[in-house]
């Protein structure tokens, strides 16, 4: 597998996809959105593709205890990633897109903090495994590798310039190099007969190499990074606009991880690395919503200030797309868990089926989730985005000590399915600002609607407005 490969399969994609869409609405900039969006696809399809072959080959050469171990130390450093990232992605993007001048100054004020929030993210991690495994010699070694990499991933920065100028090859081509070697220097630790500490150092040594092709990359494009600068004013203006979506971020690792980790507390790592075998083949699809949002948000922001109306359309058609889509993965992917999961892990990991069963059903609500991002910075409602994912890590965590005493893996499942839900979809209802969204996605749930639709010629998109407030009559 190569980068030129990769590159051939978005170009195909793209010429594809983007002079349908313009021929089919006539707007040039959403061509761009899906040339954009297509590259993003054939990086995650490559990847997907070579993952599950070396991820799955990994995971039987380990074993479900080893797996387990190596499963529970990255579930444990991502609950400190929030300390990194501090919720600035989308602000950075939304604030390039609207002052492009200060661009040096944006994104040398995101380096800078994103800096350090990952030395604090390296010794918050390290004394926290300390406090809680002190005599794991093993965990403790792999926390330390694992968590040296948000030093590494400081440097996507550069991915958040590329993001708000729609040009995801870039990113795409730099983050290959360091996937492509992390790769085979797997199989190679395969084949060598190496110990878990060597793939939680291969997977460290792909996020270093990703940060220099992406500066590689951005000083190939004329760009320079000296003339990033730090400016506190700057500084506290992001903080105070990403304040909420940190903690959003916060919250939504607790319900992606938290599973992981108490599992790892309550029934040891072997029942982690079969939990984690489930979710693997499950949360393959999650990139889906990611690389939508990520390909139309900047348009979307820019569409909201022309046509209110129109916006509120665009994104009432993101939700009932993101519905159809994430039904359509689960229903097959729920049938045939048993089978799929003997299939890709083997005996070893049988116990996974019934987990990928229940725990694939989440999906319908991390995509209405994430169809909801843009939405949330465009309007400026983060605070309501961190109360609503608040809700669900709450949920997530009492679910846990309630449903795996008595359900072991099925409770794990079962409790990230429900406090998904709570999140995604109901905690919409509690807010007079949010009920509009509430209802447009209660409508996307219901599929069937949509594939009656699909059935008509000129179907125009969603039966209301999504505007804060409330649902309103469509024009």
């Amino acid at each position: 597998m190569s980068t030129d490969r990769a590159g051939g399969s978005a170009r195909r994609v793209s010429r594809v996809i983007a002079p349908w869409l313009q021929r089919m609405t006539g707007r040039p900039v959403l061509a761009r959105v899906a040339k954009n969006a297509g590259y993003f696809f054939a990086d995650r399809a490559v990847r997907i593709a070579v993952g599950v072959f070396v991820g799955v080959w990994m995971a039987r050469y380990l074993g479900p205890h080893d797996f387990g171990l190596y499963s529970f130390a990255i579930a444990f450093c991502y609950l400190f990633v929030p300390l990194s990232t501090l919720g600035l992605d989308n602000i950075v993007i939304r604030d390039v897109v609207r002052e492009p001048h200060r661009k040096g100054e944006i994104l040398g004020t995101c380096w800078f903090l994103r800096l350090a929030g990952s030395l604090l993210l390296l010794v918050a991690c390290n004394a926290a495994i300390a406090l809680l495994r002190p005599e794991d010699r093993l965990t403790r070694a792999l926390v330390a590798v694992v968590s040296l990499g948000g030093l590494c991933q400081t440097l996507d920065t550069i991915d958040l310039w590329f993001q708000s100028q729609l040009r995801a090859k870039l990113s795409v081509g730099a983050r290959g190099v360091g996937y492509i070697v992390a790769t085979f220097l797997k199989v190679g630790l395969i084949l060598a007969g190496a110990g878990v500490v060597a793939f939680a150092i291969a997977g460290l040594l792909e996020l270093a190499l990703s940060a220099v092709a992406l500066a590689g990359v951005y000083l190939a494009t004329g760009e320079r990074l000296t003339e990033w600068r730090f400016r506190w004013r700057t500084a506290v203006g992001l903080l105070r606009a990403s304040w909420p979506l940190a903690i959003s971020s916060l919250a939504i690792v607790t319900y992606m991880k938290i599973d992981q980790v108490m599992l790892g507390q309550m029934l040891g790592s072997e029942a982690v690395g079969v939990y984690a075998a489930a979710t693997r083949i499950s949360e393959l699809c999650y990139f889906i919503p990611v690389g939508i949002v990520a390909s139309v948000f900047a348009p979307l922001v820019e569409t909201r200030t022309r046509d209110v109306e129109h916006y509120n359309r665009r994104m009432g058609q993101v939700f009932d797309g993101m519905a159809l889509a994430a039904v359509g993965i689960s229903v097959p992917l729920a049938l045939l868990s048993p089978f799929v999961v003997r299939i890709f892990f083997g005996a070893p990991y049988e116990a996974a089926g019934p987990v990928l069963a229940i725990h694939t059903w989440a999906s319908v609500f991390v995509f209405l989730g994430a169809a909801q991002a843009p939405w949330d910075a465009a309007e400026g409602l983060t605070h309501l985005a961190m109360r609503r994912t608040l809700i669900g890590a709450g949920a997530k965590i009492a679910l846990n000590l309630a449903l795996i005493p008595g359900f072991a893996l099925q409770g794990a499942a079962a409790a990230t399915l429900l406090s998904q839900a709570c999140s995604g979809w109901l905690a919409n209802a509690l807010h007079p600002k949010t009920r509009g969204i509430f209802v447009q996605q209660s409508r996307a749930l219901m599929v069937f609607r949509h594939v009656r639709r699909l059935g008509r010629t000129g179907a125009a998109g969603p039966g209301g407005s999504i505007a804060p407030g409330g649902p309103q009559e469509r024009p």
